[in-house]
């Protein structure tokens, strides 16, 4: 955990009640970002990372809610708040850009219009204010003929472009804080190169403080100082990121990266994928969920705790058994 943490989520599990069962998304999930900071979330799909990065905006799907834990935001937790009480948190503090922008986009209103109405009814300001500010967040997000693309609608826009008016919006309050989830993955690779490094560079110029969610380690890797590693629901892994990367400590983090870096063996080039599927929270009742795809399992793994333990300065695992590269 950082230093000085502002935004904090302290063992949140999350629940979603179904007819005869209670299904969970993520459980005793806990991390912190401080201000000008990015914390990347990296894990396969189901890992429960975006329902943890709604649960501290407050946006979790009914009928969906934090069961247990706790989220602090600069010392003040949130999730006994009311949805009223969480407008004035979401947008003001906490910004969120999907990663489909449509989901905060209105198709039949000009894009100036929407971000000036952020500016009017969050900041308070008069409209010519407002326009003005808009338009320099089309230019600080690097829209071309920011002044024109203000009066354009959604569907004049490229993929890429309304993104980064997503982006804007998500901005045009002023937040402390920035959730992207998956900002990139419905992105070309080129369009999605340039957005991360978009994003780095307001977060820096703004010194606000960034949670990155992504499916994609060499995503996390290029931007994010720290790195919580998700699966089934759990944190698995959490520490700095050039520190996990150089030494992962979980199974299933060095399975991650063996299936993202090359491999050169006979002057081919090779990935290693990790075997099976992707489990999730509810699919081991007990112990490790990654136990049916871990080459090292062992009948031990049905009764670990899943609780996070120190293995290395700064690096926590919640594998007792296997280290660096080694086989237990």
């Amino acid at each position: 955990m950082s230093a000085d943490p502002s935004l904090v989520l302290r063992n949140v599990t999350i629940a979603f009640p179904t007819r005869g069962a209670v299904r969970f998304a993520a459980r005793r999930v806990s991390f912190s970002v401080g201000a000008g900071e990015i914390v990347g979330i990296v894990g396969e799909s189901g890992a429960g990372k975006s329902v943890t990065c709604r649960a501290a905006a407050g946006l979790i799907p009914s009928p969906g809610e934090v069961v247990e834990g706790e989220i602090f935001l600069g010392g003040r937790e949130l999730t006994a708040l009311s949805k009223k009480q969480w407008r004035t948190v979401r947008g003001r503090e906490i910004g969120i850009v999907f990663q489909d922008p449509s989901s905060a986009i209105d198709p039949v209103q000009r894009v100036g219009s929407q971000l000036r109405e952020v500016a009017e009814v969050v900041r308070g300001l008069r409209r010519a204010d407002a326009r003005a500010l808009a338009v320099d967040l089309l230019r600080r997000v690097e829209i071309a003929q920011p002044d024109r693309r203000y009066h354009s609608y959604p569907h004049e826009l490229s993929g890429g472009m309304r993104q980064r008016v997503a982006i804007a919006l998500a901005l045009a309050a002023g937040p402390r804080f920035l959730l992207a989830d998956e900002p990139t993955a419905s992105l070309d690779v080129t369009v999605q190169a340039t957005t991360l490094a978009l994003l780095r560079s307001l977060q820096q110029e703004t010194g606000m403080g960034m949670v990155l969610v992504s499916h994609d380690f060499g995503v996390i890797a290029q931007c994010a100082q720290r790195v919580v590693v998700m699966y089934g629901g759990y944190v698995v892994e959490r520490g700095p990121v050039d520190q996990v990367f150089a030494a992962p400590l979980h199974p299933y983090t060095q399975g991650l990266l063996e299936s993202l870096i090359p491999l050169r063996r006979n002057g081919v080039r090779k990935v290693t994928p990790i075997p099976g599927h992707a489990g999730t929270a509810d699919e081991v009742s007990n112990g490790c969920p990654f136990q049916p795809r871990c080459r090292y399992r062992r009948p031990e793994c049905a009764d670990v705790t899943m609780d996070l333990f120190p293995r290395a300065p700064a690096q926590e695992t919640a594998c007792p058994f296997v280290g660096p590269g080694s086989a237990p």
